[in-house]
């Protein structure tokens, strides 16, 4: 499996994520969004992303994907745990 974590500097949840995903033995990898590069990956999952009330993008995001297909899209620490959980 591949897990692309989408992220912003100074936030308190992606620093959870980042810290659960580090304890984990998970291979990943994190895109700044404030990086064009980041902008531009984030852009292949635009139809799987969450969004909130407003329509923005809720950060951070995580894309769990296996042979090029998205499995599962996630945005927090606990939604993470849940998923490792059930996957047991």
């Amino acid at each position: 499996m591949d897990y692309f974590l989408f992220t912003y500097p100074n936030c308190a949840k992606c620093e959870k994520i980042k810290e659960f995903l580090g304890a984990s033995g998970l291979e990943w990898k994190e895109y700044d969004l404030l990086q064009k590069e980041s902008r531009m990956k984030i852009r292949e999952f635009l139809s799987v992303l969450k969004r909130d009330v407003k329509g923005s993008v809720i950060i951070p995001t995580l894309i769990i994907t296996q042979d090029g297909e998205v499995q599962e899209v996630l945005n927090d620490r606990e939604e993470l745990e849940h998923w490792l959980k059930s996957r047991e």
